[in-house]
């Protein structure tokens, strides 16, 4: 004897609203925000899915580790958020540019060494210092 059909029930809830709900449940906001674009892009590339979820993928880390950086900046609670793009050393000839990039990779970190900035005021300690950090 069969089985009787069983007539799956329309869902009322489109699934766009049903994924938004899904990916905010799973917090992946950036999923959320970008899935629709980064879906025509890929379509528009021919790309298959593996891409196309690894281009979100992406998105959702960079925005992940880039919340991540503001976070720690508050949590320091840094007077000013300085960088070295905006640092002007032609303005400061007696400042050691290579030393000063050679710092900004981080080695001293790892290798558990204490930076102390010594010099005049208005030599750029407080930029640096800010921008290190």
């Amino acid at each position: 004897m069969p089985l009787p059909a069983i007539e799956a029930e329309p869902t009322s809830v489109p699934p766009a609203v049903l994924l938004a709900n899904h990916l905010k449940a799973l917090k992946l906001p950036t999923f959320v925000r970008e899935y629709e674009k980064v879906a025509f892009e890929a379509a528009q590339d021919r790309a298959d899915y593996p891409r196309y979820l690894l281009r979100l993928c992406e998105l959702e880390r960079i925005d992940r580790e880039r919340r991540m950086v503001e976070r720690r900046i508050r949590m320091a609670r840094f007077p000013h958020t300085k960088s070295f793009d905006t640092f002007d050393f032609a303005a400061q000839p007696s400042l050691n540019k290579a030393l000063v990039l050679e710092l900004a990779r981080g080695e001293w970190i790892e290798r558990r060494r204490n930076v102390i900035a010594l010099g005049p005021s208005g030599t750029g300690k407080t930029h640096t210092a800010l921008a290190l950090g």
